[in-house]
């Protein structure tokens, strides 16, 4: 159960405290309930009273590091909109001994930057057939793709070798079970990995990660299992809920979900739930296979839950060239708002014809509220004008602006003598015909 303020003070020296300044640290401790600050921050606490309160103090759910810079867990929230969720889903894709090489082409393709983040299959999931040799070679041409690896075995043996190819890589070892929890514990640790655990339903997941506690690991993943889609989507929502709302630290770690178990050979409805353990809780989602097609509807997704609600998601302001263009096509601006560039762009790119789309910083606003809030302005657009130096590396002299600001052409043709502005549709839907038609 959480410390309160009163339950920290308590704990605390009566000294004057460098953190807050308070002869009685009562100020501190009542940050470090809130959470507003480390625990660790007070110079003054014994080892026995910090190790109780950061116990006690510690998020519902731990934050995991796996692989090169990959985080799992540390969520405060069930909802999206209560707060944020804080470390997105990663997408794993199951290989084999014998599928590897077929599979790695389409896994590759799969890489390309939206709204600044890069889109890829962060993870692949080695599948232990039985064969030790085969497993360890199918893990070592795994590990050389540099990709982050999860190692789904539950023979120590074959663990042990995998383990000692691509340990350096930092996978997760996800073996555990309530048979041979003990031995895949020492070995985790021994290697210095994260460890899976599964288990034949929630109670028999609730005492092995216990007895893991007990053996005094704690760097976890708890996989929902593959009995059913129900079963698995029941036990991914009440391992959360136990861990936010209740308080129950054996559940508070992140989650891995198998969809490709859950619907073997059938692609689309493994779309379907991936995206529903998007929303519902799978830290760690494997897919059978994954095709360029469900990774950009399936990051799409990902992109717009993982983003706090509270700031919109913008692209980066810059020259963005379409269907080809140069410095002698025409120009077309509008704002950063990631929705609007994607719709505007899309319709853009449907015309065919070549333009330079000019992306200002409009603070993540879309055209109308960018107006209104004095974002997107004559001046705005003037200062981006100046900042990418235009003028010089676009010799056509042909600018495009939204519709909905189309108040805004005198001001800009006085702040840009020489520019010939056009006003465009007020929708995004009438920008084929208006561009096909259009003769500058």
């Amino acid at each position: 159960m959480a410390l309160k303020g009163l339950d920290i003070f308590k704990l605390t020296p009566k000294t004057n405290c460098k953190e807050c300044g308070n002869p009685t640290c009562m100020a501190f401790a009542m940050k470090a309930a809130q959470g507003s600050v480390p625990i660790e921050k007070c110079p003054h606490l014994s080892a026995d009273a910090l190790a109780t309160l950061s116990e006690a103090t510690a998020p519902p759910m731990k934050s995991i590091k796996l692989g090169e810079g990959h985080t799992l867990g540390g969520e405060t929230v069930l909802y999206r909109h209560d707060k944020t969720f804080v470390s997105r889903s990663l997408f794993a894709v199951s290989v084999c001994a014998k599928c590897f090489d077929e599979k790695m082409p389409e896994i590759e393709k799969i890489d390309y930057e939206r709204i600044g983040e890069r889109e890829y299959v962060e993870l692949l999931n080695c599948v232990y057939d039985g064969d030790k040799d085969a497993y360890a070679e199918l893990v070592k041409k795994a590990a050389a793709t540099g990709r982050t690896l999860v190692l789904e075995c539950s023979d120590v043996d074959a663990a042990r070798a995998a383990l000692e190819i691509c340990a350096a890589g930092k996978p997760l070892l996800n073996g555990a079970n309530e048979d041979n929890y003990a031995e895949m514990s020492k070995l985790a640790a021994e290697f210095g990995v994260v460890l899976g655990v599964t288990a034949a339903d929630l109670d028999k997941l609730h005492d092995t990660v216990e007895a893991l506690e007990k053996l005094g690991n704690k760097n976890l993943v708890l996989d929902v299992g593959t009995a059913s889609v129900k079963d698995a989507f029941a036990s991914a929502v009440q391992i959360r809920r136990a861990a936010l709302k209740d308080k129950d630290r054996a559940f508070g770690y992140p989650s891995i979900v198998n969809v490709g178990k859950l619907a073997p050979g059938d692609a689309d409805m493994q779309t379907a739930l991936a995206s529903l353990f998007i929303l519902k809780y799978g830290s760690i989602i494997v897919m059978e296979n994954m095709s360029y097609a469900q990774a950009l509807a399936l990051y799409g997704l990902r992109q717009n839950i993982f983003t706090d609600p509270q700031k919109p998601m913008k692209v980066e302001p810059g020259i963005y060239p379409l269907n080809g263009a140069d410095e002698n096509s025409i120009c077309v601006t509008t704002v950063d708002f990631a929705l609007t560039y994607f719709v505007v762009s899309g319709e853009l790119e449907r015309s065919g014809v070549p333009m330079n789309l000019l992306i200002s910083d409009a603070g993540g606003y879309s055209v109308l509220t960018a107006w209104a809030a004095g974002k997107l302005s004559a001046g705005s657009i003037e200062k981006f004008f100046k900042q990418f130096d235009i003028e010089n590396k676009i010799k056509n002299r042909n600018l495009v602006i939204p519709g909905k600001v189309a108040v805004l052409k005198g001001e800009i043709e006085e702040r840009l003598p020489g520019w010939n502005i056009i006003v465009a549709p007020n929708e995004a839907a009438g920008l084929v015909k208006f561009f096909k038609e259009l003769k500058v």
